[in-house]
């Protein structure tokens, strides 16, 4: 039969015994083999560094990335599903130089590249172990025997192949660009990149005087980057605005924006003085070509020796007047902007900031990092009176997302894909896509795609996939597309040649155009290249594996955090649309960031991280799955505390567990085995049929609702319905399973509760794999070994439409909320539910079938339920007047409006406001009316009477109760008590007992006048009157002293 089963919520050991099954039968494996052929989903797995180690927001992705891929095997799909490795990167070079107590390139090259990119192998693996088990931990499902590495030689090639795809297509090219570049770690980062890493600073501007060649007077010019005006070679103004030279309260005569003079220049009145006057206007144009001296002597230097005119007024459109003062200093070396008008103006190219983010020696600064130098430009302009202001600001400026150093925007030679050229194709291939939500697929990811730059996808570091371009000196270029074209064109490629630095540097090739010998480039790519190029190049595609790769492409579905909008997401559908111009993924859940429960980010320096191990090993891992599921939209911030998590684990998963512990106890006391009975509908019971109706209601609900990926839906679908099977059904039916024998009734009652809890685990089996599992190994496979052998290799259910009943469900529907509000009167009236009452009235717009009205009074222990149209014998009700409307209205006469409220006839006045809409009152001789938002309405109570109003239902409870009342309601205490006493003395549920009493003359004339009907009711052999026995207790029974003891053979 059926293993005991315990109540404890100690589910983390249990889960354990779980993941040993699956491991042990192969279970996973067993799932794929028997979809193989199957139609096809696919499902990306995003991969992650195997150098860093799980958080907490990892759980939130694997049980997401788990859920869907078994629910789509459980609906007969074959779904692929392999682990994969993000092995290359600057991230890994960091750790190592760690590791190594290397501190820069020069460093690393000192160390010796051979040796560096071995450690770099091996660190990716560090923390691979933990991955795994957290994984397993999870119950996350992948092919980790066979995953997909980044760093494999058929995974560089199939990029290679990519790489020279787009290579001949004209869009990978060599340029100078500002690109967002990291000194500390000495490459550029892409846009997604930048995107990852922006804090918020506080820091000084500078309001600088650049003195007008040949006039006493000086242009004012505004910068957030004093570090980049030595390299100054330019001002910029608005060629539309308007502009003046004015002589300042400071003595000194500016050139500046006109709407910005009194935000600028407003500080230097005095009183009696103004802080300018106005000597001319002129439109930004007319400046245009205005010299003035420059600022530093180095940067004169520098554009002398390139022979090109610097130093004069320039013009663009892209100022503005929003801050500053209209006009802005031009260094082409270190801005997009300022570089488009260096080139418009064919400015010189000044750079006076090294690869290391240090001033060039040639400035007053040599040595200093740029950030630290800001101050010292300050007080250097300053001391030469050309500081006008340096107020602070705060802006959101970007770090280096791997090392935390601010970045500088710095002109370098870069290889670029152009990305500008197939925006349309983003665009139109994006508009495919199934986002979840909508908004950041057509919001934040569509205006990403609409401003979409060329993608910078070189990088000058060592680990990573090598750029596969060859040079000539007489200029050719040449993309290798695969090791075989390397091979045919190199004299010195080893046949075991490893696509990685330094060896790949060593291997030349002979130039088609001169014959003589072409060498690499020094570059390597940009990592997401790598891991957007996984749908390709994990099967080592066109190489091989071409079918394979064609039935899995697109995926079907994929999953990962917010942040991967400028990451993953981008890089897929970047490579995908150059390679394919198609989408490579048909759905995608954009999930949340996970928060502490106060809503702020988690981090170690915090203190408010939580380790994912911890929490698994607090919690289990289905607890939290279904925190996961059922909290909140994936796309919102979760908010991650234990309490919460706990209270989903005991509304949902206890109560499923309860029920299913019920079950087992009582088909165990009866050797009741499912397996040799089948549920005869005909012969069900109408709370049998209402649980199978919601049972299949379920199914189609969840089904429907995880095909389109609505995750929370589904969840609380479940939560729901287990609830109304334990809460409702079982309670109802308790009963029945007590009966004596085998009757057909029981045999109902046992098949409707097996099959919705064999049932229910399967449907919720995606979502809580561990407990279904366990749930359905002791109630299906312990009693029919001919059964799939675990829940995940069974088909998903299938709805019987047959079975759903609306009406039998909206009936049903209507008890419960009549339960609840008559719950709700006995509450006010504090009459407890053993206590009968004799009459309960409902007012509503549905009336009940008999059958259904029985089942209200017996729940709510009321001997009559009457519906009827007018319920004013037995409530009315008060008003009062809305203080934030009827104030500002009537004002003083709010006192009046008050008196009169108190004095009307409620149901009256309830009447004239349903009928009309409004109601009118005579305050002091004066009308006033009142609208339904005017008042304030309560239910007023009438003695004897309790009542409660929702949603147009009216509910009163007659609380008046006669003496036959009162003793039936003593009889029901005692029979309580004594079910508590069977269970204190550790009786078995079927234990005959004896029950010996003496209480006062009341107590006693009740147990004498009621003792059958007690005895039935706790299994009692006879309930007499003598000196209490066994375990003995006494109790206090509506105010009545009662000792009572109750005793079994054998004790």
């Amino acid at each position: 039969m059926y293993q005991k089963v315990s109540t404890d919520m100690n589910f983390v050991e249990r889960e354990k015994e779980v993941e040993k099954f699956w491991e042990d039968n192969q279970i996973f494996q067993k799932s794929m083999e028997e979809r193989e052929g199957s139609p096809m989903y696919t499902f990306y797995d995003g991969p992650p560094t195997a150098n860093g180690k799980p958080h907490i927001g990892h759980v939130l992705t694997r049980v997401i990335k788990d859920m869907i891929p078994r629910y789509r095997t459980m609906k007969g799909y074959e779904v692929p599903r392999k682990a994969g490795w993000d092995t290359h990167g600057l991230p890994v070079e960091l750790e190592v130089e760690k590791m190594l107590g290397l501190d820069g390139k020069d460093q690393i090259e000192k160390y010796g590249l051979e040796p560096f990119i071995n450690k770099c192998k091996e660190s990716v693996w560090k923390y691979k172990g933990m991955w795994e088990d957290f994984s397993s931990t999870v119950g996350f499902w992948a092919d980790m025997e066979k995953p997909y590495v980044t760093y494999d030689n058929n995974f560089i090639e199939s990029e290679w192949w990519a790489l020279k795809t787009i290579w001949d297509k004209g869009l990978l090219y060599k340029g100078f660009k500002i690109v967002p570049y990291c000194p500390r770690c000495g490459t550029p980062l892409s846009a997604q990149e930048v995107a990852q890493g922006y804090k918020d600073v506080k820091e000084r501007s500078a309001v600088v005087r650049f003195k007008v060649k040949d006039e006493d007077a000086y242009i004012l010019a505004w910068t957030t980057t004093p570090w980049t005006l030595p390299s100054n070679l330019a001002l910029c103004v608005n060629p539309k605005e308007d502009y003046v030279k004015v002589k300042a309260a400071d003595g000194y005569t500016y050139y500046m924006a006109e709407a910005l003079l009194d935000t600028v220049l407003g500080r230097l009145a005095e009183e009696g003085q103004a802080a300018y006057e106005v000597l001319e206007r002129y439109k930004g144009k007319d400046l245009e070509y205005k010299e003035y001296e420059p600022l530093y002597q180095c940067a004169a230097d520098a554009a002398e020796k390139q022979h090109k005119k610097a130093f004069f007024v320039t013009c663009d459109e892209y100022v503005t007047l929003t801050d500053g003062t209209g006009v802005v200093h031009i260094a082409p070396a270190f801005g997009e902007d300022d570089a488009n008008v260096g080139r418009n103006y064919d400015l010189p190219f000044v750079q006076l900031v090294t690869e290391k983010g240090e001033m060039a020696d040639s400035t007053p600064f040599a040595g200093l990092f740029v950030k630290k130098a800001d101050p010292e430009v300050l007080k250097d302009l300053d001391a030469k009176g050309l500081l006008f202001d340096a107020p602070k600001f705060e802006h959101s400026y970007p770090h280096c997302w791997r090392c935390d150093t601010p970045l500088i925007y710095y002109a370098r030679e870069s290889w670029f894909i152009k990305m500008t050229a197939v925006k349309d194709d983003l665009i139109a291939n994006n508009n495919t896509i199934n986002w979840i939500p909508e908004s950041i697929g057509k919001g934040r990811f569509g205006d990403w795609l609409e401003n979409v730059q060329d993608w910078g996808i070189s990088r000058n570091r060592y680990w990573g996939t090598p750029l596969n371009i060859w040079q000539c000196e007489c200029g050719h270029m040449h993309s290798i597309g695969s090791i075989e074209e390397l091979k045919s064109m190199s004299d010195n490629c080893p046949d075991d040649i490893e696509l990685h630095r330094p060896y790949i540097d060593d291997v030349t090739i002979k130039c088609p155009k001169c014959g003589k010998e072409m060498h690499r480039v020094p570059e390597v790519i940009d990592c997401w290249f790598d891991s957007g190029s996984m749908p390709f190049a994990q099967h080592h595609y066109p190489f091989e594996n071409k079918e394979i790769f064609e039935k899995q492409f697109p995926a079907q579905f994929i999953s990962e955090a917010v942040d991967q909008t400028r990451g993953w997401f981008y890089s897929l559908l970047a490579i995908s649309t150059l390679l394919f111009n198609k989408a490579p993924y048909q759905n995608v859940i954009v999930l949340g960031h996970v928060q502490d429960e106060n809503g702020q980010k988690m981090s170690k320096s915090k203190g408010n991280a939580v380790d994912p191990f911890d929490a698994l090993q607090q919690y289990g891992a289905d607890a939290i799955r279904w925190y996961f599921y059922v909290n909140s939209a994936p796309w919102l911030p979760n908010r991650f505390h234990g309490k919460a998590v706990m209270e989903g684990q005991r509304k949902f998963m206890g109560t499923l567990w309860n029920t299913y512990a019920f079950f087992v106890l009582y088909a165990n006391i009866d050797k009741f085995d499912a397996s040799k009975y089948t549920l005869e509908y005909d012969k069900l019971s109408v709370m049998d049929k209402w649980l199978l109706s919601k049972l299949n209601t379920l199914i189609k609900t969840v089904d429907d609702n995880l095909a389109n990926y609505k995750i929370p839906e589904s969840a609380r679908a479940l939560q729901d319905f287990v609830d109304d099977m334990s809460n409702w059904y079982v309670r109802r039916s308790r009963e029945r399973f007590w009966a004596k024998g085998m009757e057909q009734d029981k045999i109902n009652a046992y098949m409707t509760l097996y099959t919705a809890l064999v049932t229910v685990s399967k449907v919720a089996a995606p979502m809580i794999p561990f407990m279904t599992e366990q749930i359905y190994q002791n109630l299906v496979r312990s009693v029919d070994q001919t059964a799939p052998e675990s829940i995940h290799l069974c088909d998903y259910p299938v709805v019987n439409e047959d079975y759903i009943d609306t009406e039998l469900e909206a009936n049903m529907e209507n008890v419960l909320k009549l339960v609840v509000m008559g719950r709700a009167c006995r509450n006010t009236s504090n009459i407890k539910n053993r206590q009968p009452i004799g009459q309960m009235f409902v007012k509503a717009e549905f009336t009940l079938p008999e059958f259904y009205q029985e089942i209200v009074a017996d729940e709510l222990n009321v001997k009559n339920v009457k519906f009827t149209d007018d319920v004013r014998d037995f409530t009315s009700y008060s008003f009062k007047p809305q203080l934030k409307t009827v104030g500002p209205k009537y004002g003083k006469m709010l006192g009046g409006i008050k008196k009169a409220l108190d004095t009307i006839d409620g149901n009256a006045a309830m009447d004239e406001l349903n009928a009309n809409g409004s109601l009118n009152l005579d305050v002091d001789g004066q009308e006033i009316t009142l609208f339904k938002e005017d008042l304030l309405i309560d239910t007023a109570q009438i003695e004897g009477y309790v009542s409660e109003n929702d949603n147009g239902i009216t509910v009163v409870l007659d609380t008046n109760l006669t003496e036959e009342l009162l003793e039936e309601g003593f009889v029901r205490e005692i029979i309580s008590k004594i079910q508590t006493m069977r269970k204190e003395a550790g009786f078995e549920v079927m234990d005959k007992i004896r029950v010996t009493y003496t209480g006062s003359e009341k107590a006693e004339s009740i147990f004498a006048k009621y003792a059958e009907s007690i005895s039935s009711e706790v299994l009692a052999e006879e309930v007499t009157k003598a000196e209490p026995a066994g375990y003995v207790k006494e109790w206090k029974i509506n105010g009545e002293q009662v000792t009572m003891g109750v005793w079994k053979e054998g004790m």
